[in-house]
């Protein structure tokens, strides 16, 4: 049996060894964060708390200058080197597990008082997780600040760990599943005491007294123990000013309680309803239990994520020798040697330094056919080894690999919240307001005007049936359940507007190469204007040297496909070398060679570079040139050099686009490409709209027209010179592959090279779509069908707590279609 951690309590993971020194004997902590914690509060000389800690086990709590001791732990630089992300201007971010949530409220309530904080830039709470990411300012607040703020407000917060965010929530499990089995177990012991009141009508006093005691006994476990979070709710709402979804619950439980104890103690005949608490109470747990169970399911998409890292790896201290240590993954460092071996999973991203195997990226991706790496190929984080061992070297660890940056991207998208979603948590809290004061009236109409024994249970059941548990679960149960079907498909969502907007979308309109083909361009023929001799694969050796030599000095730091494409020529002998070197993004690149201003790109580009030779202008070049993209070369004696590239359109291009069009969704290419290959792919693929040799800026311009004209457009790119578009479209989507700006600003991304998944994205965003109008029309025709059954006595309490749960469920259940 492992050892329990001696700063959290939580099982040592088999094979960790992480000591701390307390009273000079080694004690074990379950992880680097534990570890440190522990060690920096006996370091800074509050060692006592362990040991009355210890003394007292769960009664002792410590004092709050010793709990801010602690918090102020998490201000080291040492500590929050493992979890702690450092941005520029000061900002912070890390994320955060929470504790105590127990509906959307709980996630309003958090954002208001961390976005009230000076110095809080940015907080985004993922409600299916309990993940906070916060993002702050370090030199106006720390985050033990911050911790403290949410501990103030009546929840528990700490940095995120997922084997300790597992164990909170098997905790938070095993706590519910208890209560509502004490529950259960008073329901059916008051049932008991009542049914006999209920069967016969002429039971003596004594009898009839010692009856309604045994329930009151028989409540009380219900009362005092198993209906407790619906206090700890309440109580928290209150302190902060607000009425939250526990409130009407609380006070249906509490004043249902005070008036079955007021009639026992004057002996009153009358039915006691001590039953019906416990009843309510056991329907209640039930019902938050299923939707606890329920949201998890909808929302573990980045759970399993983050899960994917292993705890421990392989590392090699003194590679090129083999011989191998186990290291925390927590530790490791960029430039760290590892060994993964067959069936292990990759623990951070890195390249192959030898070996040869298969790696299955289904996990990122949803591609299940492995993919074959070798040594000088990039590897992934939470991929698995499948074949033969590799050893690769660490160039990004922690949450600096593609798995974490997948994950922040997914916790954001689920934070934030579509505008049905805002409209309708305002109108819930307002709501549950309106609802405690409907009860005062109510009340008071049924004690004065018709049944003044009925009047309280009356006014328990409206607190209870139209409480608007529903409403606020509406929307984020269906983005969770279907953000999280997508990503294990390959389609992240990286904003949580996208989804809304995509099932809006009129005009799809694509960048050209790497989007709708390949990116892989070859130069097929060259043209040389000296000798107007034009040159194909075949006798690329007979082309003049200094063209392609030229041609390559210039594209030498370019990462742009079409720069591949040139280092894929024979190397000219000498090299020319480049200076002065100027890119203009999308148009071109200049340079000085050999003392001449020397020029590549589109033909309007190089022409201002190159305008005193009419008689070698590109409307000269020869009739029948082979079709494709045509990249100039030239310098102040005009053109010298016509390269012409071809690309491969994508598999499912075609089908995706007829698709798109079956949908009634007009279709765009735009592209810095020469016209010819622009009208060519057009044609290929029945896209009606077309714009050639267009700059990032007109680009912009294009997409702004179709805006203006009301039209909700989606922009598909993979380049930097998209970024400008991609931001201003309605909806971007990064397709595989995508450079880091275009990635970072769009609102979605697709993590594996098929088109075929944007129809399956669009299908998709229209059922969500869907399933949100149908769940928060459903709880809004529930909500105002109960509350006059409820006025009218039409509904008992237990009855009641049936109604609010099975709204609760039903909506969650519906949103879990979505996984399907």
């Amino acid at each position: 049996m492992s050892q329990p951690c001696f700063h959290c309590g939580l099982p040592v993971p088999e094979h960790t060894h992480l000591p701390i020194v307390y009273n000079n004997q080694e004690q074990p902590t379950c992880c680097v964060g534990c570890q440190a914690v522990a060690q920096g509060i006996i370091d800074a000389g509050l060692g006592s708390y362990y040991k009355n800690r210890t003394a007292q086990a769960e009664k002792a709590e410590l004092p709050p200058d010793e709990i801010m001791a602690q918090l102020k732990l998490y201000d080291l630089p040492e500590v929050q080197a493992e979890f702690v992300e450092t941005l520029p201007e000061n900002q912070r971010e890390a994320t955060l597990m929470l504790g105590g949530i127990t509906c959307a409220a709980c996630v309003w309530l958090i954002e208001q008082r961390l976005m009230r904080q000076a110095g809080i830039s940015q907080v985004e709470l993922n409600y299916s997780t309990q993940r906070a990411r916060v993002r702050w300012d370090e030199t106006r607040v720390q985050l033990s600040n911050i911790l403290s703020l949410i501990q103030k407000t009546g929840y528990t917060a700490a940095p995120y760990d997922a084997q300790k965010m597992e164990a909170q929530t098997q905790r938070e499990r095993k706590s519910m599943l208890i209560r509502l089995a004490i529950a259960a177990f008073a329901s059916m012991q008051t049932m008991m005491f009542a049914l006999p009141t209920y069967l016969f009508g002429d039971i003596e006093p004594p009898y009839l007294a010692m009856l309604h005691w045994g329930a009151f006994f028989m409540v009380l476990p219900a009362m005092f123990y198993a209906a407790l979070p619906f206090y700890q709710g309440a109580w928290r709402d209150l302190k902060n000013g607000r009425t939250g979804m526990d409130t009407p619950v609380a006070l249906a439980i509490s004043l249902t309680f005070i008036a079955g104890v007021g009639a026992l103690a004057v002996q009153s005949q009358q039915g006691l309803y001590f039953e019906s608490i416990a009843m309510f109470v056991f329907f209640l747990l039930l019902g938050r239990f299923m939707e606890h169970s329920a949201r998890r399911k909808a929302g573990d998409a980045a759970e399993r994520l983050v899960k994917l890292v292993p705890a421990f790896c392989h590392r090699l201290p003194r590679y090129p020798d083999e011989s191998s240590e186990e290291e925390a993954v927590v530790s490791l460092a960029v430039g760290d040697v590892l060994l993964v071996r067959a069936g292990e999973v990759v623990p951070v991203d890195g390249v192959i330094l030898s070996g040869e195997s298969e790696i299955n990226e289904a996990m990122l991706t949803g591609e299940h056919l492995p993919v074959a790496k070798f040594s000088g190929c990039l590897v992934t984080a939470g991929t698995l080894n499948v074949a033969s061992p590799i050893i690769i070297r660490a160039t990004e660890v922690g949450n600096q690999t593609r798995l974490a940056h997948i994950v922040k991207l997914l916790d954001k998208a689920l934070a934030q919240k579509p505008r049905l979603a805002e409209l309708a948590e305002r109108y819930a809290s307002g709501f549950t307001l309106s609802l405690i004061i409907m009860a005062v009236p109510t009340f008071l109409a049924w004690w004065w005007y018709a049944d003044a024994a009925r009047a309280l249970w009356v006014t328990v059941s409206l607190l209870v049936i139209t409480c608007p548990c529903a409403l606020s679960l509406a929307t984020p149960a269906a983005l969770a359940a279907s953000t999280g079907k997508l990503a294990s498909e390959g389609v992240l969502i990286a904003q949580g507007q996208a989804l809304e907007n995509l099932a809006q979308i009129t005009d799809a309109v694509f960048d050209k190469t790497g989007t709708l083909t390949q990116g892989k361009l070859a130069i097929t023929h060259i043209y040389s204007f000296a000798e107007q001799r034009l040159y194909d694969e075949t006798t690329f050796s007979g082309c003049p040297s200094d063209i392609i030599a030229i041609a390559q000095a210039l594209e030498q730091q370019s990462e742009h496909p079409i720069a591949q494409a040139f280092f894929r020529l024979p190397h000219a002998a000498p090299q020319a070398i480049a200076s002065q070197r100027q890119n203009h993004v999308g148009q071109g690149i200049v340079a000085q060679i050999a003392q001449q201003t020397w020029a590549i790109g589109r033909v309007d580009f190089v022409a201002q570079i190159a305008p005193s030779a009419p008689q070698r202008q590109p409307e000269n070049l020869p009739d029948g040139l082979p079709t494709g993209s045509i990249i100039m070369l030239g310098n102040e004696h005009g053109f010298q050099a016509a390269f012409i590239l071809r690309d491969e359109t994508k598999p499912h291009a075609a089908a995706m686009l007829a698709e798109l069009h079956a949908r009634g969704i007009a279709t765009h290419v735009l592209s810095g490409d020469h016209p010819g290959a622009v009208n060519q792919l057009a044609d290929q693929l029945a896209i009606a709209h077309r714009r050639a040799q267009a700059t990032p800026e007109d680009k912009l311009a294009y997409v702004q027209a179709l805006q203006a004209e009301g039209k909700r457009v989606l922009m598909l790119g993979d380049g930097i010179n998209d970024a400008p578009v991609l931001a201003a479209a309605n909806v971007s989507l990064a397709v595989a592959g995508s450079a880091d700006v275009a990635r970072e600003g769009a609102d979605v991304i697709l993590l594996q090279d098929d088109l075929a998944l944007i129809p399956r994205l669009l299908r998709q965003a229209r059922r969500t779509r869907r399933v949100i109008r149908q769940n928060l029309i459903w709880a809004s025709v529930y909500n105002l069908v109960v509350v006059p059954l409820a006025v009218a006595g039409w509904v008992t309490p237990w009855i009641a707590a049936i109604g609010m749960s099975a709204s609760s469920l039903i909506v969650v259940g519906n949103a879990l279609r979505l996984r399907k």
